[in-house]
């Protein structure tokens, strides 16, 4: 009862056939793949613009240093 005779596997095998087609497949595969690559580019540009803002916040953060340091020596001279 639990197992599926050779028929069994031709009716679910020409099915398979009548739904995808004969390029349908590989064209979905294609397409799954695109999307795959199409997310890892989203990734990359998403790390790259994090990394982008990292910078500019540490330049930012250095240049405030910088500047409080030429104030206290402006003061001191003073």
């Amino acid at each position: 009862m639990g197992s599926l005779s050779i028929w069994h596997w031709v009716v679910v095998l020409v099915v398979v056939l009548l739904l995808f087609g004969k390029g349908k497949i590989p064209a979905l595969m294609g397409d799954v793949a695109k999307g795959i690559k199409a997310f890892k580019t989203g990734m990359k540009d998403e790390e790259s613009e994090t990394s982008e803002a990292g910078n500019v916040i540490e330049d930012e953060a250095a240049d405030s240093t910088t500047m409080a340091k030429e104030k206290d020596e402006a003061s001191s001279r003073a």
